[in-house]
């Protein structure tokens, strides 16, 4: 059973088995899977997700140059965000890094860097990547700067159909040289297997992180710990910003908050449950505890007692990891 440290905590609960059961199913279902483990490691931690990322593909993918110490020896670290900045001196020399602009090049080239890469293309995202009309210069920057070309990426959006993606992605097939893989991202399974079977002389691979990592959420819990709480009357003043208080009740400290990542909703609401009723913030959180205010005769969480908290897991800094 997880323990406070110091009073500050929040937790999160993993279904192991149930959780383990998810993450299989889908690796077993992508054939070329090249897990993402980038940030924050999805709330679990980078290192914690690499053991088992290791288990699932050859490949493991970060989201900078600085995320690649964290990758297990016997894996190619594939970095997905290209990098202005020189490459540690320690970078495992099997690192595959990505370029997408004549700037990517160059900067590589100026730190004396020579190495394998992946070109990235332009999507609809409109993120990193050559566009159709740039893409022979860039392929001739890379031969000029002697890097190893080990393959294409293209990032479709998150938001249309995968029939749109597969679309944007098959209009690139005939720039891209066969003998090189294509990485794909934000198709499912059967979009996935559609596009194999489309270019059946082409190699894919695909990118998976939300999906294979937060695609059942059942099994993933995320809650903090109730420090202390204090009753208040109306027409109190309390919190860093000296909030007025409108009836009685009790101030609720929470374990958490922006140095966890934990902040309000977007939509202004408070991302703290108990019983299934949405606890309101006193004022915004800050640093490591939320104030919280329960009118009297509410639901009220005891001290060290365990309550929701509803925040992307990509964001979260979370104390404590538990399997269950």
């Amino acid at each position: 059973m997880a323990t406070t440290v110091n009073g500050v905590t929040i937790r999160l609960a993993v279904q192991r088995a149930q959780w383990l059961s998810h993450v299989h199913r889908v690796a077993d279902s992508m054939p070329g899977i090249v897990p993402v483990v980038k940030g924050n490691g999805y709330g679990f931690r980078r290192w914690n997700l690499m053991p088992l990322a290791g288990e699932l593909a050859n490949e493991i993918a970060v989201g900078t140059i600085f995320e690649v110490r964290d990758i297990p020896t016997h894996v190619t670290p594939i970095v997905l965000t290209p990098t202005l900045t020189p490459p540690p001196k320690n970078l495992p020399l099997n690192t595959i890094l990505t370029v997408g602009s004549a700037h990517h090049v160059i900067a590589l080239t100026s730190a004396g860097w020579r190495g394998d890469v992946i070109i990235k293309l332009q999507s609809p995202t409109m993120r990193f990547g050559v566009t159709k009309q740039d893409f022979d210069l860039l392929m001739r920057d890379v031969r000029n700067a002697q890097f190893t070309l080990r393959g294409f990426s293209i990032h479709p959006p998150l938001e249309g159909d995968p029939k749109s993606h597969i679309e944007n992605i098959s209009s690139w097939i005939e720039l891209l040289e066969p003998s090189q893989p294509i990485y794909v991202s934000h198709l499912d399974a059967t979009a996935y297997a559609y596009l194999c079977g489309k270019f059946p002389d082409r190699s894919f691979r695909i990118r998976l992180g939300t999906s294979l990592w937060h695609g059942d959420k059942s099994a993933l819990q995320l809650s903090a710990d109730v420090v202390d709480h204090h009753p208040v009357e109306s027409g109190t003043k309390a919190g860093y910003r000296q909030t007025l208080i409108n009836g009685s009740g009790e101030i609720v400290l929470v374990g958490c908050g922006t140095a966890h990542g934990v902040n309000v909703l977007p939509d202004g609401r408070s991302p703290f449950h108990f019983r299934n009723q949405r606890l309101n913030l006193l004022e915004a959180p800050h640093m490591h505890t939320s104030m919280l205010f329960v009118a009297r005769g509410r639901p009220m969480p005891s001290v060290g007692e365990w309550i929701d908290v509803q925040q992307p897991l990509t964001r979260v800094q979370v104390d404590l990891l538990q399997y269950l």
